[in-house]
């Protein structure tokens, strides 16, 4: 969640799309990198959107080699470099609210968040992948750009060095900052929610729980009194794919969703981010970068409980946190259960539009839910509703070095530089 949930097709990278920037196994790794981490992306950034709601809390993300925190006004991105050095970017985050009041209003604030959450993350996975993957060979072929926009309009500028050449950086970046976006929304569209909605559906038929005109399939009309033998002659001689055709149409004749069928959806929809998750957490670059998410967690923790923002503090705090963006993903799931239960049509593809369509508000009601909740941490209603998240964070967070704590660290402190309600850093 999360997240993320890990944006990038395999082998697509906005900023360095040549060999020379980055080399040519880890451009491959990178794709995977951004997939796993996508899946989480948009959660983290929403609850940690929940910061301007209190008292300077904290909330941040792992990417590639480093870790993203952010506060209510900054962020702030630290990096590991090759050389073992850390790269370190901040910038302010303006408040879109302010300029556009609408978006204060409830539901909307959310999908606001979600939009601007969307640019942070894949600028900072840019940073990320700048730095993390460039080689020191290359310095004297390629030029240093002062500044990169940061995502989208009204997000400033933030400087960063970009180990690609002068002549491919405008293109790499807007072209492949698009293509990532667009393979990030696809991938879950059809992994999220067109793929558990026809599995559902197929089950229901296939259980005989759907409406009972629903008829064994059969590849022609039989001819009137003809034999039962030459019936079964007649579809066991029709050709493959046509038998294979007529039993597709058969199992996907439309079910109207019912709260047991949408139970069984966002159940196949649970299952497949879990299982996703814990796959990718075999991987050795994956583990990497859960490990930073622990980094991140522990770092976060010590902010919160007043402590020295030492290596030492951070080491002993827990690696799990019931603010991390997993368990806003829960909080999704069980929204769009409740949600697509009361607006559901007798068509296949008016279901599977709708909900498509009804995405942006599933995210803003759960956005307020979170809101509502976070308020008072120690309720119980709060501990319920992230104590499934904080099980998965079993998965999606390893224990961190020494050196990915201080990663995590320096990345709170340049944050907190640019924030104008914050203490010196301790």
């Amino acid at each position: 969640m999360g997240t993320a949930s890990f944006f990038l097709a395999s082998g697509v990278c906005p900023l360095h799309p040549t060999a020379n920037g980055i080399r040519r196994q880890q451009s491959r790794r990178f794709g995977l990198l951004i997939k796993a981490m996508n899946i989480k992306l948009i959660g983290k950034f929403l609850l940690a959107a929940l910061t301007a709601e209190k008292d300077l809390i904290v909330g941040g993300q792992a990417v590639i080699e480093g870790v993203m925190m952010r506060t209510p006004g900054a962020y702030g991105i630290a990096v590991r470099k090759p050389d073992g050095t850390i790269a370190l970017t901040s910038a302010v985050l303006p408040k879109w609210s302010e300029k556009y009041p609408v978006l204060k209003l409830p539901i909307l604030r959310g999908g606001a968040t979600l939009i601007q959450s969307m640019a942070l993350g894949i600028k900072a996975l840019n940073f990320s992948a700048s730095e993390a993957f460039v080689e020191e060979e290359v310095a004297e072929s390629e030029s240093v750009i002062a500044l990169q926009p940061a995502g989208v309009d009204g997000f400033g500028s933030v400087p960063v060095k970009v180990s690609t050449p002068k002549a491919q950086k405008e293109k790499g970046s807007s072209a492949g900052a698009a293509g990532s976006i667009v393979f990030a929304m696809i991938f879950n569209i059809l992994l999220f929610i067109v793929a558990p909605l026809l599995l559902t559906n197929a089950l229901f038929i296939a259980v005989g729980w759907a409406p009972s005109a629903i008829s064994a399939p059969a590849p022609s009309a039989p001819v009137v009194n003809a034999p039962v033998a030459s019936t079964a002659e007649s579809v066991a001689a029709a050709p493959w794919y046509q038998r294979a055709w007529t039993g597709t149409k058969f199992y996907l004749h439309p079910v109207r969703p019912s709260v047991l069928f949408n139970l069984i959806d966002g159940g196949i929809r649970m299952l497949f981010f879990i299982t996703m998750i814990f796959f990718f957490s075999m991987l050795k670059d994956i583990r990497r970068v859960f490990e930073y998410h622990g980094a991140e967690h522990k770092t976060v923790f010590t902010w919160e409980y007043g402590l020295p923002l030492t290596v030492e503090n951070a080491r002993g705090q827990k690696r799990q946190h019931p603010r991390c963006g997993t368990s806003f993903l829960m909080v999704v799931m069980l929204v769009s259960i409740a949600l697509f239960s009361v607006i559901k049509f007798d068509s296949l593809l008016l279901n599977m539009s709708i909900r498509i369509a009804l995405m942006p508000l599933v995210a803003g009601l759960s956005y307020e839910i979170i809101r509502l909740s976070a308020k008072k941490e120690s309720s119980i209603i709060f501990k319920m509703m992230t104590r499934p998240g904080v099980w998965l964070q079993n998965i999606t967070t390893k224990e961190p070095d020494d050196g990915q704590l201080e990663v995590a660290i320096e990345a709170l402190k340049e944050s907190l530089k640019l924030e104008p309600e914050a203490a010196p850093a301790h």
